[in-house]
């Protein structure tokens, strides 16, 4: 008996042996809840397509954009797309809201593997790691004296997006005696002050802190929010650190700055154009860390993102509402709440 309800999973969440990067326990989830199927795309895609929204009730969905066009048919059965992580500027969240599609993402995974990388680059630019090694792989072993690191006792983080994540990055610092700066506009100084840290104007923080950490959501209010004004700001001997999304960056401006000499060096996981072209003058930077988009990717990371974006399907398609919905506007559509109150049926 077919099952009425059908879950498509993008594969580009395969790794090169075909197996779910995320662990095969996860998918117990799925395996387990009654009347529905579920399967991999015939193949990768870049993008979903409205044949998908057809031909499913549920995707889960990791690097594949989701664009208005996906729910513009009139033979549009999808009811929840589910991202595999905790950004959501792939999806046309607007569009889905107005189609009556629950776009759901996994928030509580995320904190502690993203700020222990931002951590780790923290680290690894302070003590030049990837010089050091260089010069010992090249037989500069002598050399060593000409490149000394930056202690931390006593210096200044700067954390741009205090949100969970952010948060947490200031909690894990505190060990190593940091001064801890935050700037975001909307959370609060008392909660701030709690964990240690300060709250200040953007513009004050990439003035004093020695590592400055960018870590929001992408938005039309933070595409771009660190340009030239802003590395112009920062210390001639700070750092700094992406590992929010590329787009937050003016990526030709941190360029410009980096090649002048204007700040010390950077660490990126993340670029404004994804995969990173190989001529990108970053690549080529010897004070520069690259990883690509992918360097909180742990066994525990993966399982339970996929845990939590699976489980938000199986509760949309047993007409429960998912517990981390982006936009709880689109729970009033009246097509969400046919089956919100319909027991998925």
């Amino acid at each position: 008996m077919t099952a009425p309800f059908r879950v498509g999973i993008t594969r580009d969440i395969l790794d090169s042996r075909g197996e779910p990067a995320f662990g095969r326990a996860a998918l117990a989830i799925l395996d387990d809840a009654p009347g529905i199927g579920w399967e991999y795309l015939p193949e990768v895609v870049r993008e979903i397509s409205a044949d998908h929204a057809a031909r499913y009730d549920a995707l889960y969905v990791n690097m594949a954009r989701v664009p208005a066009a996906v729910v513009a048919r009139p033979d549009c059965r999808l009811r929840a797309v589910a991202r595999h992580g905790v950004g959501y500027d792939a999806v046309d969240v607007a569009a889905m809201t107005r189609a009556g599609v629950v776009v759901t993402h996994t928030p509580m995974p995320m904190p502690r593997p993203v700020a222990t990388i931002a951590l780790t680059f923290i680290l690894a630019l302070a003590g030049k790691l990837m010089l050091k090694d260089r010069l010992t792989r090249t037989g500069r072993w002598d050399e060593r004296m000409d490149h000394m690191g930056t202690g931390l006792t006593g210096r200044t983080l700067g954390v741009v997006g205090a949100g969970r994540i952010g948060r947490e990055l200031l909690r894990m610092a505190r060990a190593f005696d940091l001064k801890l700066l935050a700037a975001d506009p909307y959370v609060n100084a008392v909660e701030l002050a709690y964990i240690g840290a300060r709250k200040v104007p953007l513009a004050t923080l990439m003035a004093e802190a020695d590592f400055v950490v960018t870590c929001p959501l992408l938005n039309d209010e933070t595409r771009h929010l660190i340009g030239a004004r802003e590395f112009a700001r920062m210390k001639p001997t700070a750092y700094f650190v992406n590992v929010a999304r590329g787009p937050v960056v003016d990526e030709s401006a941190l360029i410009a700055a980096l090649a002048a000499g204007r700040i010390a060096g950077a660490a990126l996981d993340v670029f404004e154009q994804e995969p990173v072209d190989p001529a990108n003058p970053l690549l080529a930077m010897d004070n520069v860390i690259v990883t690509p988009h992918s360097l909180c990717w742990t066994d525990e990371c993966f399982h339970n993102m996929a845990t939590t974006g699976l489980a938000s399907i199986v509760d949309a398609l047993a007409g429960r509402c998912p517990e981390f919905v982006v936009d709880r506007a689109v729970l009033v559509h009246p097509r969400v709440r046919a089956w919100l109150t319909g027991g998925g049926q």
